[in-house]
């Protein structure tokens, strides 16, 4: 099962952004333009509380886009939902996958990657089970300075 390491993450910093959108074909006449500024509080953290970033270790959610080495904004206050990415403990590990919430009536649910390489977690009444939180954004790094 491919682990997250959880860390409670210091959201005060503010980067100044010098346009408002990122244009990726011809340049715009407005790079020139200060814009304002990105608030990590204001534009991403919902409940700085309950908010958590976690690094991702291994690739079962590649297809999804979250890669080795990503980064994930992880709500605790967001109530989950089936097709949510979640972080979860399931019997003594942590994991991040899809809750599948559609065989609830049936007696379990399921944790599903997003990398067929990888099996579909089968959690029934009686596992050790919580979802800990919900994942709401993701943080990639191109290039370390």
């Amino acid at each position: 099962m491919g682990n997250i390491k959880i860390r409670k993450g210091d959201f005060s910093t503010r980067l100044e952004l010098l346009d408002a959108s990122v244009v990726a074909g011809f340049p715009s006449p407005a790079a020139d333009y200060s814009h304002e500024t990105l608030d990590f509080n204001r534009d991403y953290i919902r409940h700085p509380e309950a908010t958590f970033y976690g690094e991702v270790e291994g690739d079962s959610m590649k297809d999804a886009g979250i890669f080795d080495g990503d980064r994930v904004i992880i709500d605790r206050a967001v109530e989950p939902h089936s097709g949510s990415i979640v972080v979860a403990w399931w019997n003594g590990e942590s994991t991040m996958k899809y809750l599948d919430l559609t065989h609830r009536k049936d007696g379990y649910i399921e944790l599903k990657p997003a990398n067929d390489d990888f099996p579909v977690f089968r959690v029934n009444a009686g596992d050790s089970f919580e979802v800990w939180g919900v994942v709401v954004h993701l943080i990639r790094t191109f290039e370390n300075p």
